[in-house]
Order: structure tokens, then sequence, then C-alpha cells
């Protein structure tokens, strides 16, 4: 379950672990689109490394409550809509439909920055890479 490594559930199968309680975090993301952590395997390579999680807002703050001090959560965010909305028109995949739906669940995520460890803005990449670099070598020397 690292890098590129996935286990594809069937819907009836990923819901039937939620109802267990096997995911840290899950989410449908949209409706029929279902995306998790199990437990069992994030505690598994939490064992021989650190891990590194890309997910979303509640998410994130569902390993934090689970892991506490031992998780650090990161927010990443546009430096404003706007540019996000520029953004998105620019890489040309996305309707303007699912622009708006973008634009409206990242401004639910950015009403919830306030919940994480740090907050880094994505204004010039390199900087909010090192920015991210720091914290991450800071969070794993203590």
């Amino acid at each position: 379950m690292h890098g590129e490594d996935y286990f594809f559930l069937s819907t009836d199968e990923f819901r039937e672990r939620v109802s267990a309680g096997a995911f840290v975090e899950y989410e449908e993301v949209y409706p029929g689109l279902l995306y998790g952590t199990l437990k069992d395997q994030l505690e598994l390579l939490g064992q021989s490394a650190a891990i590194v999680l890309d997910i979303d807002v509640a998410g994130a703050l569902n390993v934090k409550t689970c892991y506490g001090d031992e998780a650090l959560t990161l927010f990443i965010k546009p430096p404003s809509l706007d540019v996000l909305n520029d953004r998105l028109i620019a890489r040309g995949t996305d309707s303007a439909a699912e622009i708006a739906i973008r634009l409206k669940k990242a401004a639910f995520e950015l009403s919830h920055a306030n919940q994480f460890d740090e907050v880094i803005v994505n204004d010039e990449l390199e900087a909010a890479i090192d920015e991210t670099i720091t914290y991450i070598e800071a969070f794993l020397v203590s």
C-alpha cells in the first residue's frame, strides 16, 4: 500500500468494511466513488516507516483524531479561491460545472484549515515544497 499500490474493493465490500470499523478514514468523494485508508495496512506500514497520506480534510481530521500527536496534518491551500478557479480553468480538464463543484468543496475545506497542525499557502510551488519538507523533517526528528 505504498507508492502506487492500492486495494480495489467492490462498493458492497467497501461498505461492509466501513461497518466493521476497518478504516481509519474513508470518504465518498462523489456518489459511488469511495476512498479510504485501511487501519490494518496503515499500522503494518507504520511499523517500519513514516507514512504520508494525501487525503481530504475529513480524512485528515479523522486520522488526527485516531493518532493525535503521532500524526502531523498539513493543509495545503491556494492563495485564494479566485486563484484556484484560474488554475482549474488553465488546466483545461474540467467543465465549468465540475469547476463549480470543486470550488464549493474547496471553500468548505478552507473553513477547516485552522484545525490542522500547519497551513501552507501554495502560492509559489518551490516555496510551498520547501515549507512542507521543513515541517515534515521537524516532525520526524521530534
